[in-house]
């Protein structure tokens, strides 16, 4: 905190230190000693000031003027600027929640006029006003990505939520937004929690109409799934590739991997023949319409698409299994489908000689050892037999070896 500070009052010239205060987020991870490379803050500075002082005015919906700058000491500073000190408290009134309604001056001084200390301390949600979330309804969203990261909304901060239908104000929000909170969401600790309270409160189904439909189509056979609903099955895949890789995309991936069971016909439940291709085009769809980009748009598409393959990786030929692997490299999915395969069903294991099957997949001619020339004056229609034959050989004497000395050790024992 000290730091901060010290590096704050250089940015800034004295004769605004008593107009500028730490406030919202940052204060909050100050306080719970985690590390927040970027910085809030409020400004009673006027705009030639801050533009002088290197800040860019940001249009936004919110109410007060939005000032950036990137600082190498703290990445993003953001400054909501107000009018005059006698503001402070007003703003810091029209914020989400308490815990983030806290200010800092920069002689260390601490403004908590909603109590914020109390609500950090229980680790709780407390709206900021009644006004809260049809002030922006979003915070919706991010009430429950705090809940998948530990926190708990009060009985009054969740009835705020109930209360209301939210169609109608989720409409004017564009899908952007609600796309940040999920992916933050599924960053946090329990990140099926944010999904889960999705459907408790009947909230955000204008976003994520998969989601609502999911607990309503059979995951598969009983004998194959006895979880029985595609969000419950999603939900532990989630969980259990969460447990291993604290990565968002491969979360995400993890948690949408069957959408392509969405497009059954119903009269063919409780079986999905055909899912992971048709997977393919609907996750291009899906990830276009919530805007994401395009390293999650490929990345679902290929895992919907290659993740039923995986799960018989055991049974599969050698020539599939490199033609798996090349086109897990060149999606960038090489690290995450290992882990969904593995987490689609219950005590699934890892995909033995994965790593090995991707170094070959990922070589090129010359580490093939295949003669330009000789590849040149191959009829084309030939060639891929002909890489794929040489990357074959390499991989049989990669894995052989290592499965003889794997049963020598096993009869030893």
């Amino acid at each position: 905190m000290t730091t901060i500070i010290s590096d704050l009052k250089n940015i800034f010239p004295v004769s605004c230190h008593d107009r500028i205060f730490i406030v919202g987020g940052s204060v909050r991870d100050l306080m719970l000693g985690n590390n927040n490379r970027d910085i809030d803050l409020v400004a009673a500075l006027s705009d030639e000031e801050l533009r002088n002082l290197g800040f860019r005015f940001v249009e936004t919906a919110s109410a007060s003027p939005i000032y950036f700058m990137y600082s190498t000491e703290f990445g993003t500073i953001e400054i909501t600027r107000i009018n005059s000190v006698d503001d402070l408290k007003s703003d810091l009134h029209r914020r989400d929640f308490t815990i983030n309604a806290m200010a800092m001056t920069l002689d260390s001084s601490f403004i908590d006029p909603l109590n914020g200390t109390e609500a950090l301390k229980h680790r709780h949600l407390v709206a900021c006003s009644d006004a809260t979330f049809t002030g922006d309804p979003l915070r919706v969203m991010r009430a429950f990505r705090f809940e998948a990261d530990g926190w708990c909304m009060t009985p009054e901060t969740a009835a705020l939520i109930r209360q209301q239908e939210w169609s109608a104000p989720f409409s004017t929000i564009p899908v952007e937004r609600f796309s940040r909170e999920m992916l933050k969401a599924l960053a946090c600790r329990s990140p099926e929690r944010f999904f889960q309270l999705m459907l408790d409160f009947r909230a955000g189904e204008e976003f994520l109409p998969e989601l609502f439909r999911m607990p309503h189509i059979p995951a598969g056979p009983v004998e194959h799934h006895p979880e029985r609903d595609l969000f419950t099955h999603s939900t532990q895949v989630l969980q259990r590739v969460a447990a291993e890789s604290g990565d968002p995309l491969t979360r995400f991936c993890a948690f949408f991997h069957d959408l392509g069971k969405l497009a059954t016909d119903p009269a063919l439940y409780p079986k999905h023949h055909g899912h992971d291709h048709t997977g393919f085009a609907m996750a291009v769809d899906f990830c276009n319409r919530l805007r994401l980009s395009a390293v999650h748009r490929t990345a679902l598409a290929w895992i919907s698409s290659l993740h039923g393959t995986a799960n018989l990786w055991e049974s599969l030929r050698d020539s599939t299994k490199i033609t798996m692997a090349e086109r897990a490299v060149k999606a960038g999915i090489v690290d995450i489908l290992p882990l969904v395969a593995a987490a689609d069903k219950c005590g699934g294991k890892p995909m033995a000689g994965w790593n090995d099957t991707v170094l070959v997949a990922r070589m090129n001619m010359s580490e093939l050892g295949i003669d330009p020339e000789k590849l040149e004056g191959m009829p084309v229609k030939n060639r891929p037999a002909f890489i794929l034959q040489k990357r074959l050989e390499i991989l049989r004497k990669t894995i052989t070896p290592k499965k003889s000395i794997l049963n020598t050790e096993q009869q030893s024992n």
